[in-house]
């Protein structure tokens, strides 16, 4: 049984997005299909979402988007407008993505910086790239940190610290 996904309209919500190709085909280390994937992704930038930050691996996909819908709506529109594109343009006949996808809905700053660093070193921990090179398929358009989430503060702890002492101390007095 499928997990039950939130149905809500966009509200600003950031997504880190993960889907993989039909049986793992690595059909992304062709270039034509790369970057008519790219071309998809782009088609649908600032129509369907925000496009933060993608990288095309040879069989799966990572995105960082914010959808102006929902966010099954934005994958629906990416899987189903490349799948369409492929068919016509590579005559492909079979299956191209695997059902369904997983997100993670972005909670503050730190979960946004630690998605944009994973999306960042996925190609080199696959060894498709050393760190100091460019992996070509990757790409943070929209690197910047969008509004509505909550800014890393490093201080919250300590503040919390001394409210719980001034508290303490005030009740002492």
């Amino acid at each position: 049984m499928r997990p039950v996904r939130e149905g809500v309209k966009h509200t600003g919500y950031s997504y880190f997005i993960s889907t993989q190709t039909a049986g793992r085909q690595p059909f992304f280390r062709h270039e034509r299909w790369a970057r008519l994937l790219l071309s998809t992704l782009k088609h649908y930038d600032e129509t369907a979402y925000c496009l933060h930050a993608y990288v095309v691996m040879p069989d799966h996909l990572h995105l960082l988007i914010t959808p102006f819908d929902t966010a099954e709506k934005a994958v629906q529109l990416i899987k189903g407008g490349f799948s369409f594109r492929a068919r016509r343009e590579f005559n492909w006949p079979g299956d191209i993505w695997q059902q369904g996808f997983t997100d993670h809905r972005i909670r503050d700053e730190e979960d946004w910086c630690n998605h944009i660093e994973y999306i960042r070193l996925n190609p080199v921990r696959a060894r498709l790239v050393v760190p100091e090179t460019t992996y070509e398929f990757i790409g943070f358009p929209g690197k910047n940190f969008p509004q509505g989430l909550k800014p890393a503060d490093k201080d919250a702890a300590h503040v919390r610290t001394e409210v719980r002492t001034l508290r303490t101390e005030e009740i002492s007095h």
